[in-house]
């Protein structure tokens, strides 16, 4: 929480991504992206800033990640 808190304090709004479908069976592509956001397990959740290149990192994979709002 207090992550989300300087985040929005800085005037930055952040976006909550959980990882919740293995990629075994994924490209390769979809791999590096899963860990480019700095996803290791499942179930994970990160947040991130709001902007158009980590909403279309999400819309890439959306078999893999969601926005949890």
């Amino acid at each position: 929480m207090a992550e989300k808190n300087q985040a929005q304090a800085a005037g930055g709004a952040t976006i909550r991504i959980q990882y919740y479908r293995s990629t075994i069976a994924a490209p390769e592509t979809h791999k590096q992206i899963v860990k480019s956001l700095g996803l290791t397990k499942l179930n994970q959740i990160v947040e991130r800033p709001d902007t158009p290149a980590m909403r279309g990192f999400v819309e890439k994979v959306p078999h893999l990640l969601r926005i949890i709002e």
